[in-house]
């Protein structure tokens, strides 16, 4: 009984209530489910017709392209089907001396291709020795040869003279007061007689024009309207026809269709040209007898909707009043009255809202008691973290009282050393970033060697070059070279007793590439292998704690890319290659902020 009055006192059963009494939800369902059955059903029969025909047309279009390649190829072939053998002819001689193709007059081969086809209007072959130019047309109008673009068709099929080349459709502006659409196919005549040269032997190039009103009587069939718009166009975008009669546009400047909510696209492959068939059918205007089905569904819908809003307004009364009262004691929280209570007069989700509210505030008031004794607790920590700085600080002191003081009994050796190592104590104490520029690291591994040489009776020396392109305010590992300096020292120069340490810095494209080497008794091969697969195996055992650990390092911070490489030969010496990404100073560090 309890259960069942609970589910009665939910919002949203009322709600639900509500809707269904409304009959919202069944005219929906049924509205939509009959609408996108019936126009799913006509929308795919329709996008099926198209798809075939548009698929008819380019296998059309294709067969009409690889027709006329054929005609191009009667200058080899001398014949549509079949081949007859034409490597004894010598192409270059009928051609320059005797003006023929196939061993016919060129006009007379001409005016043969002229008439092998309705939809060619012009033929033109140009000769490759002089630029002469033979043409035949249908109208026998006046060409004006200056304007015929032959010369740019001719240097633009140099580039593959063994294939055949199809110009985009354009106007035959080159006869007076013409005007007529064309697309041109080009194929240049090679000479296939005697030895194959390297460069094909072109004795001339053919050109057929052939009218665009080919197209028409395939296009015709689709029955375009005036939003609709049919394009054909090669790999590149370029346009060969367009039902809407704008001329062939370059790559750059043609815009290829894309599908958009308001027109369909369909688009077939044409093999021959390496381009496409696109349609763009306007939607609307294809499924305008679907309109009014859709319209009558849509008036459904919106009286559905304004009686959604009428009892959206009536329930909103019955459910503002607890609401605004939950308002005003959340805003009394938000001042900082923790006293605020909400009184809970139902069981539904405004209930437990309010009940949820009054338990918010307790925790709050708890969270809060707590936040005062973790404050206390961080003024402590900070009050620790201060004496710990104090006492760095007042060793600092101490070693310059102790330097001063050499410094005045004239012990300027120990007053440097002394220097030198409050200089290496701040660096290594120093809490700051884990980075730090190339200069100071360097200052570092100086005031250690010189600890060093005079320990050691200056019995090793340090050599320090720095290539022109590094920046110096590159940042790398903190104390990466220390361990690598102390290790050639102790393990390289020691046992030999005198030697030299060398450091070098370079730059390798984005990579600081760091050598630290030296002239003492190096390793054998076995030591090395062994030391080096140490370094790159987590898991390997090793006693050069220090250079497994800069080695680690380097790649915890930098990334795997980076790390250290070994290079050694017994009795010559030892090299240790560093490479760090090139980490440029900030504004901030610059400045000091």
């Amino acid at each position: 009984m309890r259960l069942r009055r609970s589910k009665f006192t939910s919002i949203f059963v009322k709600f639900a209530g509500a809707f269904i009494l409304a009959g919202l939800v069944p005219l929906f369902a049924l509205s939509l489910f009959s609408v996108n059955t019936f126009t799913g059903y006509v929308e795919r029969y329709t996008a099926g017709n198209l798809q075939q025909m548009v698929m008819y047309m380019s296998y059309n279009l294709n067969a009409a392209f690889n027709q006329y390649n054929e005609v191009s190829k009667l200058m080899y072939t001398g014949k549509y089907e079949g081949f007859i053998e034409s490597s004894t002819q010598n192409q270059t001689y009928n051609v320059n001396e005797l003006e023929q193709i196939n061993n016919i007059p060129i006009d007379s081969f001409l005016k043969t291709l002229l008439y092998s086809d309705n939809y060619i209007s012009s033929v033109y072959f140009v000769r490759e020795r002089d630029g002469k130019l033979f043409y035949q047309e249908k109208e026998n109008r006046g060409m004006e040869a200056e304007l015929l673009p032959y010369k740019a068709w001719v240097e633009q099929m140099r580039a593959n003279p063994s294939k055949v080349a199809i110009f985009p459709t354009h106007t035959d502006d080159y006869y007076p007061a013409s005007g007529r659409r064309v697309f041109t196919i080009g194929r240049s005549l090679i000479d296939i007689s005697g030895k194959v040269t390297a460069e094909p032997k072109i004795v001339g190039t053919l050109f057929l024009d052939v009218d665009a009103a080919i197209f028409d009587q395939y296009f015709k069939e689709l029955h375009l309207r005036e939003q609709d718009e049919l394009a054909l166009l090669d790999g590149d975008g370029n346009v060969y026809f367009s039902n809407r009669g704008e001329e062939a546009r370059s790559p750059g400047e043609q815009d290829k269709p894309e599908p958009d909510e308001g027109m369909m696209v369909i688009s077939e492959p044409i093999p021959f040209l390496k381009g496409s068939l696109t349609a763009r059918i306007h939607r609307a205007s294809l499924f305008e007898q679907l309109l009014s089905v859709r319209m009558t569904v849509f008036i459904a819908i919106g009286l559905c909707a304004f009686a959604l809003v009428v009892m959206g307004a009536w329930f909103s009364k019955r459910l503002s009043a607890p609401i605004l009262k939950l308002m005003k004691q959340m805003a009394k929280v938000e001042s900082g009255n923790l006293d605020s209570r909400v009184e809970i007069r139902s069981n539904d989700e405004l209930g437990r809202l309010s009940h949820s509210f009054n338990r918010m505030v307790d925790r709050l008031r708890a969270y809060i008691d707590e936040a005062y004794v973790a404050q206390i607790k961080q003024k402590q920590t900070e009050l620790n973290a201060l004496k710990s700085q104090i006492r760095p600080h007042f060793l600092y002191n101490t070693l310059e009282v102790i330097r001063m003081s050499a410094v005045d009994k004239d012990d300027h050796e120990v007053a440097d050393m002394i220097l030198s190592l409050s200089n290496q104590l701040k660096y290594v104490i120093d809490y700051g970033e884990e980075k730090v520029s190339i200069r100071s690291e360097l200052d570092n591994i100086k005031d250690y060697f010189y600890i060093i040489s005079v320990r050691y009776d200056q019995r090793f020396e340090f050599n320090c070059h720095v290539a022109p392109e590094v920046d110096l305010n590159w940042h790398i590992l903190k104390l990466s070279l220390q361990p690598i300096v102390e290790n050639a020292i102790q393990h390289g120069l020691k046992q030999q007793g005198r030697g030299t340490v060398g450091l070098t810095v370079a730059r390798r494209e984005r990579t600081i590439v760091i050598t630290v080497y030296d002239d003492g008794a190096g390793m054998s091969s076995d030591t090395l292998m062994s030391l080096n697969r140490a370094l790159n195996d987590p898991e390997a055992p090793g006693k050069n704690v220090g250079l497994k650990n800069v080695h680690e390092r380097i790649k915890s911070v930098f990334g795997e890319a980076y790390g250290i490489v070994i290079n050694s030969r017994e009795h010559l010496g030892t090299s240790i290659v560093l490479t760090f990404p090139i980490v440029e100073e900030s504004a901030a560090e610059r400045t000091g902020t």
